[in-house]
């Protein structure tokens, strides 16, 4: 076993098993790819435009730039720009133990951490960066085990990314053991508690919690950093919460990372597939369907969203996406569009679909997602698809590096072009090499779109 601070401060990339760089790495493709085409949601306009008048950088104090825009705030401001930004499009990696996501909070942070560094202290090498977002990874997903153990509430990722982020901070600002232990206790005390399932039953802007995780995170580093002090993270340091930490730095969570085919929430995936799976397999067309039956757990029932309004309830929902799969047989960018709240054909169907919880799926779904799908053609025919967890569990059913790659360049092309979105993904592939440096970031992550 390893301290959780000798963890923090003395993980080296040489201590990376393959494995796990390997996904780090496929994490940072996938992240950016999200980002980018997060950039042209309404969320992110709407908190870049905040973040600009209410997060604006000190005339003393660090800085830091927003993603694909250039705009500079202050750690903290990038960090909430960020991070919301990511979580706009629901189509980042995520941790299903933990029922979350690391990535979209520890990728805006570090990178915020990283500007500083830039302008004040030694500039981080690509393994450098690859490492410490390891640990963020590591650290977040073990805090959120132990926030779900320990508490009744079901609560956001942005409750405990922002432990993780604070201990990436506490690396690279170079705290010691104390100050440490007192960012980690901030950001957990400050964090945002949020419950998920209101954003689930009440889809809105607000989704995972990470758009303010992420800032409380990098503030707390700094306030420790400045002598503020705060009470022991419990989701670290309470005895319950003993027995997610005992083999730290030996095993990895990090392998049990998930990437998503779909822009939206995972819960959803499996009655997705299975439906595509039954619509290719016996060669049916939308409208050979007269009605639908989903079979999954209580938490994907509640997603709901027959009849969604805006493209946030698509996104938290699961009749309407799966009616989606069925008519158009995809689901990307333009089936995040308003106007596919207008398809008549998708939303019939979405109307036409059967939500039901089953005891043998809640008891199945504990850390994993199952479900089934039955079709109910216009001519009495029926097809039921098997039980079936949702593709891209990096673990026992991971996406292959064509489908990430094709995956980021469908994101990332439209909106950067495909020239510069090339460039990048050939960075992020050169990230661990010895030589490799970040100076990549200048032109390819915080120039806007031309």
């Amino acid at each position: 076993m390893t301290s959780f601070e000798s963890f923090v401060f003395n993980t080296k990339f040489e201590d990376l098993p393959s494995e796990i760089l390997a996904i780090m790495k496929r994490s940072v493709l996938d992240t950016f790819g999200v980002a980018i085409v997060g950039t042209t949601t309404d969320i992110s306009k709407i908190v870049s435009g905040y973040a600009d008048a209410h997060w604006c950088a000190g005339t003393t104090g660090p800085t830091a730039r927003t993603m694909f825009d250039g705009t500079v705030l202050s750690p903290e401001g990038a960090a909430f720009v960020g991070a919301f930004t990511i979580d706009s499009i629901d189509g980042h990696d995520g941790y299903s133990p933990a029922k979350g996501h690391a990535g979209s909070a520890i990728l805006p942070a570090l990178l915020a951490f990283c500007e500083d560094r830039n302008g004040a202290g030694a500039p981080l090498t690509g393994r450098e960066f690859i490492t410490t977002m390891a640990i963020g990874y590591e650290v977040s997903y073990r805090a959120g085990l132990a926030l779900h153990a320990t508490t009744p509430d079901y609560h956001t990722s942005g409750a405990w990314t922002a432990v993780g982020v604070a201990a990436i901070g506490a690396r690279l600002l170079e705290l010691n053991a104390e100050q440490l232990r007192h960012a980690v206790g901030i950001a957990e005390y400050h964090g945002p508690r949020s419950q998920m399932m209101r954003c689930i039953d009440h889809p809105s802007m607000l989704r995972d919690g990470v758009g303010w995780g992420a800032p409380t995170g990098v503030s707390a580093a700094y306030m420790a950093q400045a002598g503020f002090t705060g009470a022991p993270a419990i989701t670290v340091e309470r005895e319950d919460a003993a027995g997610f930490w005992q083999d730290l730095g030996d095993g990895w969570r990090i392998d049990h990372t998930n990437y998503k085919r779909y822009p939206v929430c995972r819960w959803a995936h499996p009655a997705i597939d299975a439906a595509l799976d039954l619509m290719l397999e016996n060669e049916l067309a939308s409208q050979d369907i007269e009605r639908v039956r989903i079979q999954t757990f209580h938490n994907a029932i509640r997603l709901a969203g027959h009849n969604p309004q805006t493209v946030d309830e698509i996104t938290y929902a699961i009749a309407f996406p799966t009616a989606t799969m069925i008519v158009r047989g995809k689901i990307g960018i333009p089936e995040l569009s308003p106007n596919v709240l207008e398809d008549a054909e998708i939303r019939r169907i979405s109307l036409a679909t059967e939500l039901v919880e089953t005891e043998y799926f809640n008891k199945i779904s504990v850390g994993e997602r199952w479900g089934d799908v039955t079709l109910y053609l216009k001519d009495g025919r029926e097809f039921k698809s098997p039980p079936r967890k949702p593709k891209g569990d990096q673990y026992d059913d991971p996406l292959s590096e064509d489908e990430i790659i094709d995956k980021f360049h469908t994101f990332a092309d439209p909106v950067i072009g495909e020239k510069r979105a090339k460039a990048l993904r050939s960075a992020i592939d050169g990230i661990d090499s010895e030589s490799a440096a970040m100076s990549w970031l200048d032109d390819l992550v915080y120039l806007p779109p031309e």
